[in-house]
């Protein structure tokens, strides 16, 4: 069985800027980690973390989807398993865009639950950043 995690985020920024944060490697280097990401179908990339004594540091990823500024797919292989991540961003207007997060592919609970804590927290370096 396969667990999947969705979570919504919401905004006060245009739905261009929030697009760039989450396709340019320099500012999502900012607010997830540093990486080699370009949003272009099939481009692999990784995000690089301070490998600890249970995990090497990398996740492995491919760009599946890019449909400017509305969605954006990729996987997300660390581990030992590959998950699926789509972002959807959706422009609510009056300066608000709502940012929704599927990623599916979890084998058990504590997978899941670790990237809900690590989205949540990466989410929080965002709105930082877009505050800016």
């Amino acid at each position: 069985m396969s667990l999947a995690l969705a979570l919504d985020f919401q905004y006060k920024t245009s739905i261009e800027k929030l697009w760039s944060a989450l396709t340019d490697s320099n500012t999502l280097a900012k607010w997830v980690l540093p990486n080699d990401f370009k949003p272009v179908v099939g481009q692999r990339f990784q995000f690089r973390a301070e490998p600890t004594e249970w995990w090497d540091g990398l996740i492995e990823g491919e760009v599946l989807i890019v449909d400017a500024p509305n969605r954006l797919s990729y996987t997300w292989a660390s581990g030992g398993e590959q998950h699926t991540v789509v972002w959807t961003l959706q422009d609510l207007g009056e300066g608000k865009v709502n940012l929704h997060l599927d990623q599916t592919g979890f084998a058990n609970e504590q997978g899941l639950n670790g990237a809900k804590y690590g989205w949540s927290k990466w989410q929080g370096e965002l709105e930082k950043l877009l505050a800016q």
